[in-house]
């Protein structure tokens, strides 16, 4: 049977689904690299709210997801952007999740990481930024959580210079109690941290961002590079202090970061991974045999679609994601909190099944062929 798909070019085209799913084993967690997916959050649908309105959690499929991608020996980034930090979820969901997310790693034994910022201030003086980053960072740590310490839209706004970012962050690595991953989220994800680390210039911001890590080896347990720019990461990953991992955030160039080269490699904090969670603990069980080149067998073909995903405006990946969590099962509607799922076309989301499919991620393809038959005619496409 086929499937009758718009493109981008309004014209229709005919599409044939995969019958059989790529069939990926559950397993334990790797040796050979530290890896997360940032998880996304299910809404509840049936829940009366505005757009504007906090955000309503299904909270049981929520932490359902998260027990998937810990099957499969996967560490959750939990309340990162890709749980619409900022985009639907605001601070009091965000505690909300990380509290649950967390005792439900405890209790399963899985690893998480989680996002502390700014974002219950909408701007502040730096004082009240530094208070707003010890409140959520107590939150992470008395939920048992490593921190991960996100960039702050406030910061930049309010941030005079680099000399502002030295301090503040120094200032809280030094009370934090075990070390945090540090998270440089680039303007492509969040136009609002443009010149983030005082200069919007990205090689003098490399420097004040290497001089808080270098101040602080013993607080900082690895890096995040959300920047979509392979070489710069690679040239940043070298200079890091002894014991300070790099976590790639580069949704673009994953597979060459992570297999690395003679100088080194990238662990991965990835968003991409969270629909890719599967295929992505296999490729990384795979590279720790040794086996590079089936880790790049397994992994590089998921690059077309991620780029898919994080084509601009980057912000929106979230809204693909989503779809493919639907259409692979994990979730039983393709609602998003702060109504996110009408922020890309329907040929955006056409064409993230069509990759999707082809890459076996469906568990159950003729569920997925039906969801999105669903969704099609919702837009008024026959058959």
């Amino acid at each position: 049977m086929t499937i009758r798909l718009p493109g981008t070019d309004g014209r229709f085209r005919t599409y044939e689904p995969r019958r059989s799913p790529l069939v990926v084993p559950t397993g334990t967690p790797f040796t050979s690299r530290t890896v997360y997916a940032a998880a996304h959050v299910v809404a509840d649908p049936y829940a009366d709210v505005s757009r504007d309105a906090p955000a309503a959690v299904d909270w049981d499929t929520t932490l359902a997801f998260r027990r998937h991608l810990w099957s499969h020996g996967l560490g959750v980034a939990e309340a990162m952007d890709t749980a619409q930090r900022g985009t639907g979820l605001d601070w009091a969901g965000a505690a909300e999740l990380i509290r649950r997310s967390a005792a439900e790693a405890k209790a399963v034994g899985g690893r998480i990481a989680c996002g502390a910022g700014t974002d219950q201030l909408a701007a502040g003086t730096l004082a009240e930024i530094r208070t707003a980053y010890e409140e959520q960072l107590a939150v992470v740590e008395g939920a048992g959580a490593q921190a991960i310490l996100m960039a702050s839209r406030a910061l930049a706004a309010t941030a005079g210079g680099p000399e502002d970012y030295l301090d503040l962050y120094g200032h809280l690595l030094h009370q934090v109690a075990d070390p945090v991953i540090l998270h440089w989220l680039g303007p492509m994800f969040d136009p609002a941290l443009e010149g983030y680390w005082g200069s919007a210039d990205l090689d003098t911001a490399t420097e004040v961002f290497l001089e808080v890590v270098a101040a602080h080896p013993d607080k900082v347990d690895g890096v995040k590079i959300s920047l979509l720019d392979a070489r710069r990461e690679i040239d940043l990953r070298r200079r890091l202090p002894r014991g300070v991992r790099c976590y790639t955030g580069d949704d673009f160039h994953y597979p060459e970061l992570i297999a690395g080269d003679g100088k080194g490699f990238s662990h991965a904090l990835l968003g991409v991974f969270d629909p890719l969670g599967p295929v992505a603990a296999e490729a990384v069980r795979t590279l720790d045999t040794g086996d590079t080149a089936g880790f790049h067998e397994l992994l590089d073909p998921t690059v077309e679609l991620s780029r898919h995903l994080f084509q601009p405006p980057t912000r929106f990946y979230k809204t693909g994601v989503v779809l493919l969590a639907w259409l692979a099962g994990h979730q039983d509607h393709f609602t998003m909190v702060g109504g996110l799922q009408s922020a890309r076309s329907l040929p955006h989301l056409v064409k993230a099944y069509e990759l999707a499919d082809g890459l076996g991620l469906f568990p159950d393809p003729e569920r997925a062929e039906t969801r999105m038959r669903t969704l099609l005619a919702l837009y008024g496409v026959d058959g």
